[in-house]
């Protein structure tokens, strides 16, 4: 049984996460300070600093489970032999959609802020891992759908250009008012359009290419 110092001490650090999911939420992560946060949360800054040693930690708590909740999503959906290649890839991408799409207020905390490159091989953050790996589920599903013959640096390139095309639609509706089942139900056929769309433009150009 936790003693009271210890349920004390769990209640100080998840009131410090809510403030902070608040605060970067409604003011972005640059603008907001540690003593800002503090406050929201009803602590001193010296006892955040017990729990978390900047706000890149306190960045990196709020988005490791969510993000490792996705990444398990998307392994599944590609292990799933019942699944042919086309259709893996237009389920992990219905899983990216909504899970940005249910996450608007943190989106560019998930995705954004202290971002390296996504085909980093070895990042030195654990959170930027956690990114780099989900691009690799994307990367790995559409290299199923393409010819065997692509090239690692061409199948790079169409992964690249999915995985933009996929930002750009959750940027689309990220300030949007309607709820996440409402843009589903409205417009999961434009999404999975504009995923086959692709995927055929994918394919159109290699043929293009192998003829010349």
């Amino acid at each position: 049984m936790a003693s009271r110092q210890e349920v004390r001490s769990e209640e100080t650090k998840r009131a410090i996460l809510a403030a902070a999911t608040q605060l970067f939420a409604e003011r972005g992560f640059e603008a907001v300070s540690i003593r800002e946060i503090a406050k929201a949360a009803g602590c001193s800054h010296t006892t955040l600093y017990i729990y978390f040693k900047d706000k890149e930690a306190l960045l990196h708590q709020l988005s490791k489970g969510p993000l490792q909740t996705l990444v398990q999503a998307m392994e599944a959906a590609l292990a799933d032999e019942k699944r042919s290649s086309e259709e893996k890839l237009r389920e992990i991408s219905r899983q990216f959609i909504r899970f940005c799409l249910g996450n608007r207020n943190m989106y560019t905390l998930f995705f954004m802020i202290k971002a390296s490159r996504i085909d980093e091989e070895e990042p030195e953050q654990e959170l930027q891992a956690l990114r780099t790996h989900l691009f690799g589920l994307l990367r790995k599903a559409v290299l199923l759908c393409l010819p065997p013959e692509v090239g690692e640096e061409e199948a790079l390139a169409y992964a690249r250009i999915y995985f933009y095309t996929l930002h750009g639609i959750v940027g689309t509706y990220t300030h949007s008012e309607e709820s996440l089942e409402e843009l589903l139900g409205r417009l999961a056929p434009t999404f999975d359009l504009a995923v086959d769309v692709i995927l055929a433009g994918s394919k159109q150009t290699m043929t293009r290419s192998g003829e010349k």
